[in-house]
């Protein structure tokens, strides 16, 4: 007997270490994206580390602020570009562009002096001849893994995506695929975005879309999807919807859902407009978009396979992305008009009239939405359905299209100042005067 217990304890033993050893890596309890967590503190990629606009909760974050006020630091940025700030460990790191000099960069700054670190040219020549006022060279948010860092550019008529090192040596460089708008000829905007060990990229136009996944270690090709043959703007995101992994993009016509791991299509609902720039927001099982051109629509669907809308309205988000928080969808048109709608049924619980235009999208923490306009107001107001609760306004720069970074109790904010027809960027640390008064 006590031989037979001793064998079955051994075998017991070797099953669980058997189970241990085959388990697949876990999901990331906050949005199911595997072998990939950001750093507590850090900002990794388009719409921060959830992926939904939501930054960390910190009590340190400020709500005040101006040029001579709780400015840790700032530091001017060469060139001119709308990507924002992507943060990991002790580097901030953004795209820019010399329109001069016919250049694309990284450009990285130390987080917590603003001492520029390196700026790394990633293209010369090439540019497109025309692109749209309100874009740039250098639109799109780096992602990073936490050791390396992908900057998707459009230049020489194709889309490109370099690797850097966190100390800019470059690593690989891919052209991904061609990119010839043939009537809207207005430039490319969509950000990388990373799932697993692949960093995917999407490429929109009327001449030929696609999208593609390489490996993040090496740029080889893991997967291609085609695209419809339309214009959009928009970055794809990846949400933990309707029990499983999603890449969701609006645009096209459509609100579509994808298979991160081979880029199949699970589902497509026509739904917004052909052209849109805001990257789709989940709650639950829906999905909320909105666009854009030629038309104006706002639109949730179910992203379970069924297709089915569940509210649509005539609203116009277009550029900007919507925040969805508690059962609630937050969003600022075009014309500058802040919305709260029901999640569930699409009720209008409030509006308010701001000012507009805005370009860069809202970021959430301490359940209050920071939403900058481009000519540098950025408001701060209560993330509430019972009605517009307004903390605060902020004035800095008069040329605002990046989104504002927030994380580690900081705000990091890349506003332009136009003047006489020139324009000069600059970073800026904003933090409280406490935080940074001390030793």
């Amino acid at each position: 007997m006590n031989t037979l217990k001793t064998s079955s304890t051994h075998w017991i033993l070797l099953v669980l270490i058997i189970g241990l050893f085959c388990q697949q890596p876990q999901s990331s309890a906050a949005d199911g994206i595997p072998a990939l967590r950001s750093a507590a503190g850090d900002w990794p990629w388009w719409r921060g580390p959830q992926r939904n606009g939501h930054a960390e909760d910190s009590q340190q974050a400020p709500t005040q602020w101006a040029a001579d006020q709780n400015v840790a630091w700032k530091s001017p940025v060469p060139g001119r570009g709308h990507s924002s700030p992507t943060v990991i460990g002790d580097v901030i790191a953004m795209q820019t562009a010399d329109e001069v000099q016919e250049t694309q960069s990284v450009v990285a700054f130390d987080r917590r002096t603003g001492k520029r670190l390196w700026h790394q040219i990633i293209n010369r020549g090439g540019l497109p001849a025309r692109i749209h006022p309100k874009n740039s060279h250098a639109t799109s948010t780096v992602a990073s893994d936490g050791e390396r860092l992908f900057a998707a550019a459009f230049h020489h008529e194709s889309i490109h995506l370099t690797a850097l090192n966190l100390d800019g040596k470059p690593l690989w460089n891919k052209r991904v695929g061609p990119f010839r708008p043939q009537e809207y000829k207005n430039g490319y905007a969509a950000s990388p975005i990373l799932y697993g060990d692949q960093v995917i990229v999407l490429a929109e136009c009327d001449d030929l879309s696609y999208m593609v996944a390489l490996e993040r270690t090496t740029g080889k090709e893991i997967w291609r999807t085609k695209r419809p043959a339309y214009i959009s703007y928009s970055s794809p995101v990846i949400g933990r919807v309707a029990g499983r992994d999603q890449i969701l993009i609006a645009g096209c016509h459509l609100v579509a859902g994808f298979d991160p791991s081979s880029g199949r299509r699970l589902w497509a609902t026509k739904a917004t407009t052909m052209a849109t720039s805001g990257t789709l927001v989940w709650h639950d099982d829906l999905v909320f978009a909105s666009g854009g051109f030629p038309d104006a629509e706002t639109v949730c669907v179910k992203a379970d396979g069924s297709g089915d809308i569940v509210w649509k309205n005539r609203q116009k988000c277009y550029e900007q992305s919507m925040i969805a928080y508690q059962g609630y969808v937050y969003a600022m048109n075009d014309a500058g008009i802040m919305f709260c709608w029901r999640g569930s049924d699409g009720k209008e619980m409030w509006k308010h009239r701001l000012q507009g235009p805005i370009s860069a999208s809202p970021v959430l923490v301490n359940g209050n939405l920071y939403v900058a306009n481009e000519r540098g107001t950025t408001f701060i107001l209560q993330a509430t359905p019972t009605k517009y609760r307004e903390i605060a306004r902020n004035e800095l720069g008069n040329s605002v299209f990046a989104t504002p970074t927030i994380c580690g109790g900081r705000v990091y904010l890349r506003i332009a100042v136009e003047s006489d027809g020139k324009r000069s960027e600059t970073l800026y640390a904003i933090e409280n005067a406490q935080r940074t008064n001390s030793p």
